[in-house]
């Protein structure tokens, strides 16, 4: 199957250096390219591509409100993002994950990680990776809320305890090894945790974990 992918930035030379790779890789196809983040959700829209690779400053309207907005529309249900950023100077991308984003990625990463990383996305997956994770919801997420009903709470203990790793970057097998328990059990209780918090993907169970205060940033 050809993933279709939406290249949103607002510099033409690094679209047309993200176009090429893309293009390059035999099971994956440019549908469009957007200067601004209101283009982004436009041709979202209008091509329907299966993943975004959004960047967060964009003029108009930047890549968090059009990630926001894209993930809010039922038409674009199967639509995921993958936003790019730098740790150092980008404060966004807890409000990305919030807005409905499923993972993040730094704008100097590798090109086979970057077409690894559009796999991943697109396949259903989230994109998180333990430390930036750890570092990002450290420096900015706020004061968590009072748990609200269907959060945490509402987990067995043995969810929580999948909860909590999963926050902290681990894929299923990484949850797996940590527990004691087989991928494929893993993966069920993901799934199962998913269901009960009504999370569309794993970066929503991140912010989810460390907002009810179910996970401590810098906590081990």
């Amino acid at each position: 199957m050809t993933i279709r992918v939406l290249l949103a930035d607002d510099q033409r030379l690094v679209r047309a250096a993200f176009a090429m790779l893309v293009e390059s890789a035999r099971d994956m196809r440019v549908v469009g390219e957007a200067g601004t983040g209101r283009e982004a959700v436009e041709l979202a829209r209008t091509a329907r591509p299966d993943l975004v690779v959004m960047d967060i400053r964009m003029p108009h309207l930047d890549g968090i409100e059009a990630t926001r907005l894209i993930a809010a529309d039922e038409a674009l249900a199967g639509v995921r993002v993958l936003v790019l950023t730098t740790y150092d100077t980008d404060e966004h991308i807890v409000e990305a994950l919030r807005a409905g984003a499923s993972g993040f990625l730094v704008k100097d990463t590798r090109p086979a990680e970057l077409l690894d990383a559009i796999r991943t996305v697109a396949a259903g997956e989230s994109l998180l990776s333990p430390g930036p994770t750890a570092r990002l919801i450290q420096r900015f997420l706020r004061t968590p809320p009072v748990p609200a009903a269907g959060g945490p709470e509402c987990l067995s203990e043995r969810e929580r305890e999948v909860l909590a790793l999963v926050a902290r970057g681990l894929n299923n097998t990484e949850v797996a090894d940590a527990l004691g328990l087989s991928p494929l059990t893993a993966k069920t209780h993901v799934s199962r945790i998913m269901g009960k918090l009504g999370a569309r993907d794993r970066a929503q169970l991140v912010i989810v974990a460390y907002e009810s205060g179910l996970v401590t940033p810098g906590r081990t």
